[in-house]
């Protein structure tokens, strides 16, 4: 009993001790690899203490894979926030129990007054109450998997240090299928991918499972994503062969505990590749019964299988107008081969025609609206969040509102492709809030893209949300810390489209980072500018798509010597000695014409388009007077420095928070800020020494000129960048 005491005592001490160190000096190390499950020591004692008082044992009613996934999460997170095992016990005996489990499985919770009839198969609730006359709390729901869901809620609740005095949270998902898309290729590259190569590893599957596989369905269950889109947009058809899907089966088997479902993007022109067929005809009958048959193979192996993403007619994959066919023939055909076994279609709405001369945002409006209440129940449009390519910032794609009897899916980039790789900090939280808030005017004032996306403004069969993922192998999976944020954010935003980007920051700054209340607000500042930053010395004012080409990494507004006119940087910008900017009115393109009024109006008229989307809408006078009454040229000027300042700030706000943080990750962000603040000059530089040898304009006067000429910025060249 003595040696007990002692060691009971000792272990106290060295908890204690540890709690003191860590609020004193980051001398810690951590690598980012447990992302936002660190169920780091609480260390305020009046806390920790009160959090002990309300869970003293586990109780869980059932023993599924899923809620032993759950009470495993609980014990462990709960074992390193407080410092000690909570036990795992039969039944209530005392005050402090955590309570698991459905109505059905558990006479305790289905004799509670609890709205279950409102929670679907993945809502869940946490309720502080009394259950056999014992201080309880509650966490349940319809369904093995909503349980799951509410107990990382609880562990983010905690997490995140806030109080469980008479805790009462319901939560439902907005969007049904909550899914993440990897554009993983099979020997193991991510086209767009910055944080080294594609975590599955085929060759190994299906004997080898790795431990990796297990994080990432933790942490995509952790944000209540429900699927996983496993290889690239850019398909091979090999993963629909039996050698590939004995390996997917395997990778499902990981996954399913966690509620997550497995999806292809699938190769239109498979049959061929390897179905033996001579077409891919979707109106031909062989062609047809080959994709009814390789579907219920699929089904056999994988009884849970999500569906299709699909890419044709886009960039040079195959698709049905190869045939003479249209994109509803396509995604029917397709449809139809899931029906049976209640899979989906997702058919991608980034297409634009080598030899469709239209404005490129145009395209996919007019190719998908003329199909409208056309397309089987169980397909959806995938439209990126713009019309163009997940660039800073683009207005609303057209879509949204155009499709009021058709399933829509919003796509959404976490990989930043064209907002500076890895290594820029770019928290993309404000833009996702950007876009879910935007009003479409659709049915009046109020239909926002969020509204059309979670289905409550058209009430569509399917509703959906896409994220192209930014994970590899990297240890910290996402190449750098703050890119986990992309994440976090997205999975979060994709289970209620109305949370705020700034909300988000801050829990995941305090589950990932700190709980200090100081240093939290500081970083959440970071955060918030960052993305703006970026605008600012990439494509201010409207601009888009102006970096240098294929690897789109720096800047490359002069290019003009590509294959395609919509590949060129100057097709983009349009700059000549009167002016700058895409003219999208009655008098250019016309591409404002596609949103409904009053937003067309407002987008048409240079007084009252935003002038964060001037150029992408108008060719503007280098004189014209802006709201500021400078002139669109000295304002074009102080964007770009803005932005360079703005990295400036966001690296001496990071400097402070030093004793907060962790060294190894102190040092990785303080050097990767700083490597932006170079490029963030490079970019701003560069762009206003070719845009000055267009307007032929005086810098204002209290403005730095580029120190290289126009020529030496066009020789600098990245042969040899990842991700393309």
């Amino acid at each position: 009993m003595r040696v007990t005491m002692i060691l009971r005592a000792w272990l106290v001490l060295v908890f204690v001790g540890s709690l003191q160190i860590a609020s004193v000096q980051s001398a810690w190390a951590e690598d980012g690899y447990a992302l936002w499950l660190r169920a780091t020591p609480v260390q305020d004692a009046g806390l920790r203490r009160a959090y002990v008082k309300n869970i003293k044992a586990i109780v869980v009613e059932g023993n599924s894979p899923t809620l032993l996934a759950a009470q495993k999460e609980l014990s462990d997170g709960l074992a390193g926030m407080l410092g000690r095992d909570i036990p795992l016990v039969q039944d209530l005996r005392r005050n402090g129990n955590l309570l698991l489990g459905t109505p059905g499985a558990s006479e305790d919770i289905a004799g509670l007054d609890l709205p279950f009839e409102s929670l679907g198969d993945e809502g869940y609730i946490i309720r502080a109450l009394k259950v056999r006359n014992k201080r309880t709390i509650v966490i349940t729901g319809n369904t093995d998997t909503a349980v799951l869901y509410g107990s990382f809620a609880l562990l983010r609740h905690m997490q995140t240090r806030t109080s469980l005095t008479d805790i009462d949270i319901v939560s439902v998902p907005k969007i049904q299928n909550r899914i993440l898309n990897h554009w993983d290729n099979m020997n193991q590259t991510v086209e767009r991918g910055y944080a080294g190569e594609s975590i599955w590893d085929w060759h190994k599957l299906p004997e080898y499972k790795n431990a990796r596989y297990t994080m990432y369905a933790r942490a995509t269950a952790s944000l209540g994503l429900n699927g996983t889109l496993l290889n690239n947009v850019n398909a091979n058809a090999a993963i629909l062969t039996p050698v590939y899907l004995e390996k997917v089966a395997a990778l499902a088997e990981v996954f399913r505990p966690y509620g997550i479902k497995v999806y292809f993007s699938a190769r239109f022109s498979a049959p061929i590749e390897i179905g033996g067929l001579d077409t891919a005809d979707p109106l031909s009958a062989d062609v047809q019964k080959w994709w009814a048959g390789k579907v219920a193979e699929i089904y056999k192996a994988i009884p849970d299988f999500g569906g299709f993403v699909v890419k044709a007619n886009s960039e040079g994959q195959p698709g049905p107008q190869d045939y003479g066919r249209t994109h509803k023939d396509g995604a029917n055909m397709m449809a139809q081969a899931l029906k049976p076994h209640g899979g989906i279609v997702m058919w991608r709405a980034f297409v634009y025609d080598a030899d469709n001369n239209e404005d490129r945002v145009k395209q996919a409006y007019t190719e998908f609206q003329p199909y409208d209440g056309l397309l089987a129940d169980n397909v959806s449009v995938q439209a990126k969040n713009g019309p163009l390519d997940f660039q800073p910032r683009e207005p609303i794609h057209p879509l949204f509102g155009a499709l009021p009897k058709t399933n829509m899916t919003l796509e959404l980039q976490m990989t930043k492709e064209y907002l500076g790789f890895d290594t820029h900090l770019a928290y993309l939280g404000p833009m996702y809030e950007e876009v879910l808030k935007t009003d479409t005017f659709a049915k009046g004032e109020g239909s926002s893209v969020a509204k059309v996306i979670d289905g409550s403004l058209f009430s569509p069969k399917l509703t959906s949300i896409a994220g192209v993922l930014n994970i590899g192998s990297d240890r910290n999976w996402s190449g750098s810390t703050f890119n986990q944020a992309n994440w976090y954010v997205f999975g979060r935003m994709a289970w209620d489209p109305y949370l705020g980007a700034e909300d988000m920051a801050t829990e995941w700054t305090r589950q990932t980072l700190t709980n200090d209340d100081k240093a939290v607000k500081a970083i959440v500042k970071i955060m918030m500018m960052s993305r703006e930053a970026v605008v600012d010395y990439m494509t201010p004012l409207g601009l888009a798509h102006q970096m240098d080409t294929g690897h789109h990494h720096g800047p490359g507004p002069w290019v003009d010597n590509l294959g395609r006119d919509d590949w060129n940087p100057t097709y983009y910008h349009r700059a000549d000695e009167v002016g700058i900017g895409f003219d999208r009115t009655a008098s250019g393109s016309n591409a404002a014409s596609l949103y409904h009024e009053p937003l067309a109006s407002q987008y048409a008229n240079i007084e009252t388009v935003p002038e964060n989307m001037l150029l992408w809408f108008h060719h503007v006078p280098w004189d014209y007077k802006m709201k500021s009454g400078e002139t669109l040229w000295d304002t074009l000027v102080r964007e770009y420095t803005h932005g360079v300042s703005e990295i400036t700030e966001m690296r001496a706000i990071w400097a402070k928070q030093e004793a907060y943080i962790d060294a190894e990750r102190f040092a990785e962000v303080s050097a990767l800020l700083l490597k932006q603040e170079r490029e963030a000059q490079w970019w701003r530089d560069a762009s206003i020494a070719y845009f000055q040898t267009i307007s032929k304009r005086p810098l204002p006067a209290d403005v730095t000129p580029p120190p290289l000429s126009l020529e030496e910025y066009k020789k600098i060249n990245w042969p040899h960048l990842i991700g393309y």
